[in-house]
């Protein structure tokens, strides 16, 4: 190039700042290239998306279907358990049972569990294979679900220890609404059941929330029987025969009656001497009764026993007083106060020395 070609070049216009570069406009033949790609893509690749979405739709599919028919079957055992504890009522073994709230409360809270607990196990599987379709590891997603769990399972194991123990109590239907029990740390009556917290009311009226993990042992007052005893306490002067006969008497009589007919299950037994001391004898009656009328029973058979007993002039130990011509006399009231003239230091002593001496001295 020669020196004028280049001066010539250096003189030229440069654009300026403020000039717009120029917009390339894409040609047809631009687009009918990026459209021949993009076919191409999905031609190739199609066939893996379908596949893809066919077994998503299939795994939903069934894991909605699956959690159906589960659901159905423990709804179905719920009403058959149900229906097989309504088929023994007005029998031997229905008396034993739970009413029929209980039933209904428990069997819904049972129901409950177990279809909370279905459900997420379907849905969380079918979620789990859904991402694992999509080419997803899923490996750093269950460890950090794995320390996660065991960072909650620390931070709230009371929560999860209640929470198991009211599963565990429900199922095994330990105790109910309307039951008596003892749980150790508190006794009353069951008013409410839940998974975490059992409420019970207490005999002034209190109520207690009992957290289902503190409770190590349950004494439920209302299953099955109860046992009423009652101690008869006599003077051991009197006669066993006649004792044991009145108080027959009085049992026989109780049990006939209404409504005492209907809450004793078994007869009143006398069992016998429960001990035999220098001033009194205990005498022992049992009965089976009625869930939580122990106490009621017994009241009213102490008040029978009393009134029968007056009548047969049958002294109860720790009843009326002791006419005073029954008491034993006094050994000491024989016995004459000592004198105050057996001591020579006594006053009074001290006081007739000198007349005597005076007396001595008149005779000399």
């Amino acid at each position: 190039m020669s020196l004028s070609a280049a001066l010539l070049a250096d003189a030229s216009p440069s654009p300026s700042p403020s000039e717009s570069p120029t917009v390339t406009v894409p040609t047809l033949q631009d687009a009918q290239e990026s459209a021949t790609n993009a076919a191409s893509w999905v031609e190739q690749n199609w066939s893996t998306w379908l596949a893809i979405g066919l077994r998503v739709l299939l795994i939903v599919v069934i894991a909605v279907v699956l959690r159906k028919v589960v659901l159905r079957a423990i709804t179905k055992l719920i009403d058959r358990m149900n229906r097989t504890v309504e088929s023994v009522d007005g029998t031997a073994l229905g008396g034993l049972l739970a009413n029929a709230e209980r039933r209904h409360q428990r069997s819904q809270a049972i129901g409950s569990v177990l279809r909370s607990v279905a459900s997420f196990m379907i849905l969380g599987t079918a979620a789990l294979m859904v991402l694992s379709t999509f080419q997803i590891n899923l490996a750093p997603l269950l460890a950090s679900a794995g320390v996660a769990g065991v960072a909650i399972g620390f931070g709230a194991r009371n929560l999860v220890t209640d929470f198991l123990s009211g599963v565990f109590m429900i199922l095994e239907d330990q105790y109910g609404v309307g039951d008596q029990i003892d749980a150790g740390v508190a006794t009353g009556e069951v008013i409410e059941v839940g998974l975490r917290v059992t409420k019970l009311r207490g005999a002034d009226g209190e109520i207690w929330y009992v957290r289902n993990g503190e409770v190590k042992r349950i004494g439920n007052l209302s299953q099955g029987w109860a046992t009423a005893g009652v101690d008869v306490t006599v003077k051991p002067t009197e006669d066993l025969d006649r004792v044991k006969t009145t108080l027959t008497e009085v049992a026989e009589r109780m049990s006939k009656e209404e409504p005492w007919n209907e809450l004793l299950w078994s007869s009143i037994d006398v069992v016998g001497l429960d001990s035999v001391l220098l001033d009194s004898m205990v005498i022992h009656l049992t009965a089976r009764t009625m869930p939580g009328k122990k106490i009621a029973v017994e009241r009213e058979l102490r008040w029978r026993i009393k009134r029968a007993f007056d009548a047969a002039n049958i002294q109860m130990v720790g009843g009326a007083a002791i006419p005073p011509e029954d008491l034993p006399a006094d050994s000491s009231a024989t016995v004459a106060a000592p004198s105050v003239f057996s001591n020579s230091d006594s006053p009074q002593s001290v006081a007739t020395t000198p007349i005597a001496g005076q007396g001595r001295a008149a005779g000399k």
